[in-house]
């Protein structure tokens, strides 16, 4: 017989997330027709967030906020243990922020639309183009910043992989300061694969903003090699480690 927690996300948490996002997304698609920068559609977002993680039982500790001066913009890159590292990051990091993520979310109910519609950068992986930058350009000029999660997919046993050297592209070619974000725990929140969600205690780790200024495309993958180093060092050893198939996997594809 499958555990309680699988009961507790089929039959409650599932539906739950279901109301919160079609009732969220509706208010959300509605606001973004009188307001077109999208900054009530991400109050929505944030309470959405919330409600995901009060309702899952998720406890979130952030540290070192202070150490990112607000009124500039910013590429927050944190490494990617679960699906619900989204709601958190959305909940923690207190500024307007817009994710990157792939064009195909655009086709999703709700939760596509709303990124299509306030502001987030749909990328066709395939060929991004200059589009992308243009957008980069409007975001600075509004004052928001962008989170992404370089290693380009979740981490099953919760090892960092190699980080893309391409994400790290775009923040050279725009300028913007790159914070590296650490979080430890969300894996044990819901598992890759895994159709079943637990309580439990995540840690955010805000670090030092690293700058971009005088930096050339050329130097992205350093620059990548920089940053993950930087989130590394604030998880535990076991979590630090990169994951060597994840590596040449991002090697052959960087």
């Amino acid at each position: 017989m499958p555990p309680y927690h699988w009961w507790r996300t089929v039959f409650f948490l599932i539906p739950a997330i279901a109301v919160y996002t079609i009732v969220l997304g509706t208010i959300s698609l509605t606001s973004s027709f009188v307001d077109r920068s999208g900054r009530f559609a991400h109050k929505c977002a944030r309470a959405w967030s919330y409600l995901i993680l009060k309702t899952t039982g998720v406890r979130v500790t952030v540290t070192g906020l202070e150490r990112v001066p607000a009124g500039q913009s910013y590429v927050f890159a944190s490494n990617h243990q679960s699906i619900y590292d989204i709601p958190v990051l959305f909940w923690t990091l207190k500024f307007e922020l817009r994710i990157l993520a792939k064009a195909s979310l655009g086709a999703f109910p709700f939760i596509g639309w709303h990124l299509a519609r306030t502001g987030h950068i749909l990328v066709d992986r395939k060929k991004p183009g200059s589009d992308l930058f243009r957008q980069m350009r409007q975001l600075m000029a509004a004052g928001y910043s962008v989170f992404v999660f370089p290693e380009g997919t979740r981490s099953v046993d919760g090892s960092l992989a190699r980080f893309r050297a391409g994400t790290f592209m775009m923040a050279i070619e725009s300028g913007l300061p790159v914070v590296p974000v650490a979080i430890d725990g969300s894996r044990f929140v819901m598992r890759k694969g895994r159709l079943m969600t637990c309580p439990g205690d995540v840690r955010v780790t805000v670090l030092d903003p690293i700058p971009t200024a005088g930096l050339t495309p050329e130097q992205a993958r350093q620059f990548a090699r920089r940053v993950q180093s930087a989130v590394q060092s604030a998880l535990p050893p076991g979590d630090a480690a990169p994951s060597a198939a994840m590596g040449e996997s991002e090697e052959a594809s960087a």
